[in-house]
């Protein structure tokens, strides 16, 4: 079971008026939208350690990708937003969005 499923996580945009009073509290840059950032109680993580501590809660072999928290966050990073750069062209862009379930709609602040 998931961490998705199992209700651990809800979910904002960093643009939306929830991702600016999370952005403001944790003191990051609240016109920097190019990160994923988790808030776990009153500790705030982003990029790399985000994904992190995300994937950890996955299930077995994603859970796994874990043991990459020892590296230093700085070379992490870089890999991170290597990937977020590339991301449309390695993996494609849908020109639309899917329009989200109910059960889903209650996963977002």
């Amino acid at each position: 079971m998931t961490g998705i499923k199992k209700n651990i996580f809800k979910f904002a945009a960093l643009q939306s008026e929830a991702g600016q009073k999370f952005l403001n509290k944790s003191g990051m840059d609240q016109n920097d939208f190019d990160s994923v950032v988790l808030v776990d109680e009153n500790k705030f993580y982003s990029k790399s350690s985000a994904a992190l501590k995300i994937v950890k809660e996955f299930p077995f072999l994603w859970k796994a990708l874990y043991i990459f928290i020892i590296i230093p966050a700085p070379l992490r990073n870089f890999f991170y937003d290597l990937v977020a750069k590339n991301r449309y062209s390695w993996f494609g862009k849908k020109d639309s969005c899917r329009m989200p379930s109910p059960e889903l709609k209650n996963k977002f602040l």
